[in-house]
């Protein structure tokens, strides 16, 4: 097949809508990837742009930044913190802050304007960021909490139900307020108010961490909400990943805690602290009388508390708020967004049961939580159960949960209308089970909040195959459904956790769809922040389930995600802030799992192959399996040279001819135990085995087109044209296939409607990615209906190879595109 390749020099990032633009200008000004962002605490932040223009060509010749810490000066350009000068060059993108130090707390303001081929743009306009508590010694707060357990059904076993604590602080402000900033951490989440207001819109907030490593906190301009004298400060916890509620394995860190801080300046230049101490009231007699994120939200309006969050509530019946331990993590101003509600939809359709229950059918698997505007009648419980899909007989079908019950509650204070939505859950469903209604719903009663980490959907995909569109639309479903502070991998039953494996390569296609780079580089840090002391790295992170497997396949996802950030955001930081961890990972691997040049150690297989009989999980034909050494080894050796790359850009060079040479020994060893020279086939032959050796660099000279014979015999021949592989082999198999010469198959592969296929899913109702080829059929210990791991490389293929766009080689960030 003949390729025309045209090579596009971008020396700038463009704003593709822009090009529209009447006049030249720089737009969509960013501070280390956000929109004038609160609480930065990098000492040097970076700077980036975009250009639109009417004309086309456009290329950028340099650039010209001002910071100052007040938007007056910044205008005057006077008492400017930094001003960079004209600087040749087209990077438009991370552009690091070189000017004075910066102070902790403080608000800063900034512009820039380029010279560009095209003439010279005017200054943009002014967008600002704000540093965080950058010391220690700048926080004045205590951790507050109630530290006993007092309400009905509460122990001191460690999956108790417990209610949300309520906490406030009335505080007086007799001068005009110039500025107010808002430090908060709440865990496991909370809800800030003044006045009686929400201080964001943000979710379930703060970020999920590894709380005896980093806690998180956020960061609030709450400026407006402080009115002259009375004021009350009010914060509602809940229990989050921090008091799990649940039996073993799920943790339990401790009783929730909150820290807060309030930085009042005033017009004339004095100052006020209001901080988290004994001096806050808190109770837990409030209406939220248990929540858990695996087992749903109870509320009893009948407990409600009026205007518990204003100054003009008497909370003398209120308990001293206790001081509670530090959670022993590092307080760490949070690097990503929070997540929010991004979308709602209307449910399609309303059945009712025989019995009086109701079964809602929202038209889509999401996640979030149901929103209700119902009648009720006094006392009379309104339950709400949540499942993927349904039963025969149109009952949920709830076995796939496993121990989750996924119940919400809702008790009314008095007959009549009310309005409800919960605060500390989520559940990932399509299908709503409600019991305790007197008369009929209608739709419009209900609305789906769907909730994933603030970011933008940055691509779209469309042809003229409606099955290739709607996979897209399932994918971006299930992609945005797995976003909660970390990219999980379900978010129904009672697992909900981290999983590396999930991610390796699926990083690369999901960062087509959603400008998702704060959380992959957040989730880094989670990884190192959970490595043993020894080196290894946890299969999930953060470790809530600590699995130490001295395993690769699983944390190569640490590597990747690394280099996807560099490759496609042009964001190198992660790699040298993890350079040293990723260094001791392998030298532990060596030490523990490497016999003769071969790794030993694997966990999980090829996971989640198409198994030869739909009601199996995993397959039981020893033909099909690949073996273990085979998937560790390849994947050591992808590391080992993805190391070479990264010792180059991190300035560690001695380092990569050790790299070289033990990938090497690796290939000799590799190939002399596994590959069948006659036959140009690996170990058992199969797709997997074949693709990773092929696609990953370890075929020998001159054997390559053989070996994707045996690929492409495997699949047509004894598949029929359909997917073999799991997990790791399909990572690489639609590009395998495409970048030597059969996109046909790839094609057919991607349009297959029989099983197993991703059209099959679709034409059994799925509208998200099935966790097993065989969803529909296969045992539900272990069966969600929404997971993104089957995707493999499919996106990937999608934009490089189908509509042709991909960075070409060497290129970082799109600078040049291949197309």
């Amino acid at each position: 097949m003949k390729h025309k390749t045209f090579i596009i020099g971008f020396l700038l990032t463009l704003c593709l809508a822009g090009c529209q633009s009447g006049q030249l200008q720089v737009v969509s000004l960013k501070v280390e990837m956000q929109e004038n962002p609160q609480g930065m605490s990098t000492p040097s932040p970076r700077f980036s742009w975009q250009i639109t223009s009417p004309g086309v060509d456009l290329r950028q010749q340099s650039y010209r930044i001002q910071v100052a810490s007040s938007e007056e000066d910044l205008k005057k350009e006077k008492n400017l913190l930094w001003d960079s000068g004209i600087a040749s060059g087209d990077e438009s993108i991370l552009i690091p802050y070189k000017g004075g130090k910066l102070s902790s707390g403080k608000a800063y303001y900034w512009r820039v304007k380029v010279a560009t081929n095209q003439g010279e743009t005017a200054w943009s306009a002014i967008n600002h960021w704000s540093t965080a508590l950058l010391d220690s010694t700048d926080w004045r707060a205590k951790w507050i909490g109630q530290d006993t357990m007092s309400n009905p059904g509460e122990t001191n076993k460690g999956n108790t139900r417990l209610a949300a604590r309520y906490l406030r602080k009335p505080f007086r402000a007799e001068k005009k307020v110039e500025r107010a900033v808002l430090y908060i951490s709440g865990l496991g989440a909370y809800e800030a108010y003044l006045n009686g207001k929400r201080v964001s819109d943000d979710v379930l907030a703060p970020t999920v961490s590894w709380y005896p490593e980093k806690v998180y906190y956020n960061v609030y301009d709450v400026t407006p909400l402080i009115g002259k004298g009375d004021n009350l400060l009010g914060v509602k916890l809940g229990n989050g990943r921090y008091f799990g509620m649940r039996e073993s394995p799920t943790m339990i860190f401790g009783l929730p805690r909150l820290l807060a801080q309030l930085n009042i300046e005033y017009a004339d230049g004095s100052t006020d602290t209001i901080v988290s101490d004994e001096s806050w009231r808190v109770t837990s007699k409030g209406p939220i009388v248990a929540n858990n994120e695996f087992d749903g939200e109870e509320y009893d309006a009948r407990l409600e508390l009026p205007d518990w969050n204003t100054a003009k509530y008497d909370d003398t019946e209120w308990l001293q708020a206790d001081i509670m331990e530090a959670p022993g993590g590092k307080l760490t101003a949070q690097p990503n967004p929070n997540i929010t509600v991004q979308d709602e939809i209307t449910p399609v359709h309303i059945t009712r049961l025989s019995d009086g229950r109701f079964i809602l059918d929202m038209g889509q698997n999401m996640v979030g939580w149901l929103g209700v505007n119902l009648k009720g009648k006094q006392g009379q419980p309104v339950t709400m159960r949540f499942a993927e899909t349904l039963n025969a007989d149109s009952t949920l079908y709830m076995a796939n949960l496993r121990s989750a019950k996924v119940t919400d509650v809702y008790i009314p204070a008095k007959d009549g209308a009310f309005r409800w939505e919960p605060s500390f859950v989520f559940h990932g469903f399509r299908f709503v089970e409600i019991a305790g209604l007197g008369e009929q719903p209608s739709l419009s009663d209900f609305t789906g909040k769907v909730i994933y980490d603030r970011m933008q959907t940055t691509g779209r995909f469309e042809t003229s195959n409606e099955l290739i569109n709607q996979l897209f639309k399932n994918a971006y479903w299930g992609i945005r459904s797995n976003y909660r502070g970390m990219p999980t991998d379900c978010p129904q039953r009672d697992e909900r956790q981290g999983w590396l494996g999930d991610r390796v390569t699926g990083c690369f296609g999901e960062a087509f769809v959603f400008d998702n780079a704060l959380l992959y580089a957040k989730w880094l840090q989670d990884i190192e922040d959970s490595q043993s002391p020894e080196g290894d790295i946890s299969d999930v992170s953060p470790r809530y389930w600590t699995i130490y497997d001295k395993d690769v396949t699983w944390p190569a996802a640490y590597f990747y995600a690394a280099k996807m950030l560099w490759r496609q955001y042009g964001d190198m930081e992660p790699v040298k802030r993890h350079y040293a961890s990723m260094k001791r990972f392998l030298e532990h691997i060596q030490q523990v799992s490497m016999q003769d040049y071969i790794l030993t150690k694997d966990t999980y297989g090829d996971w989640c192959m198409p198994p030869e009989s739909q009601e199996l999980i995993h397959s039981q034909d020893p033909s099909r399996k690949t073996a273990g050494a085979i998937l560790s080894t390849t994947m050591y050796y992808s590391l080992l040279n993805l190391m070479q790359e990264f010792a180059g850009i991190t300035g560690n060079q001695a380092d990569i001819a050790g790299y070289k040479e033990l990938a090497a020994k690796i290939k000799d060893a590799y190939n002399q135990r596994f590959f069948n020279t006659d036959s140009a086939l690996y170990d058992n032959n199969t797709v997997t085995a074949n693709i990773l050796s092929l696609r990953l660099g370890l075929v020998p000279e001159g054997y390559e087109q053989k070996v994707f014979e045996n690929i492409v015999r495997k699949t047509e021949v004894d598949f029929d044209g359909h997917v073999s592989t799991g997990v790791l082999g399909i990572q690489h198999l639609m590009r395998g296939l495409t970048e030597y010469g059969r996109v046909d198959l790839a094609y057919k592969i991607a349009t297959n409607e029989t099983y197993p296929s991703w059209g099959y899913m679709i034409n059994k109702g799925a509208t998200t990615i099935w966790e097993l080829w065989n969803g529909d059929t296969a045992d539900p210990a272990m069966n969600s209906g929404n997971h993104v791991m089957l995707l493999g490389d499919l996106l990937i293929w999608y934009y490089e190879d189908l509509a042709g766009i991909k960075n070409a080689p060497g290129s970082i960030a799109y600078k040049q595109l291949l197309m």
